[in-house]
């Protein structure tokens, strides 16, 4: 594959700590879990340090899960977390 002309490299945003790093300094992470299945996916990127940080067991439908909810555009934490024990009440049951 061919390189970018003029030794200029494409940028990415880390979304773990948003630490803007060359495109061959980061990792794709799809939150799809299936970063083999390229078409029509735009990849989300992690600098090295923060991949390699993270947990690299399968989730099961954790992804699926956290994608599903619905976020408003400014929701704070305490939100998100009513709208994430909703879901999982949905999905699972209730938690005892």
């Amino acid at each position: 594959m061919w390189g970018m002309r003029l030794g200029r490299e494409a940028r990415v945003t880390c979304i773990a700590c948003g630490t803007r790093v060359a495109r061959s300094d980061a990792r794709e992470y799809d939150k799809e879990g299936d970063r083999w299945e390229r078409s029509g996916k735009e990849f989300e990127h992690l600098c090295k340090p923060c991949h390699n940080d993270i947990d690299h067991h399968p989730r099961g439908e954790l992804e699926r899960l956290l994608i599903d909810i619905e976020q408003p555009q400014h929701m704070t934490q305490v939100e998100f977390i009513h709208h994430y024990h909703r879901l999982v009440e949905e999905r699972y049951g209730r938690s005892e």
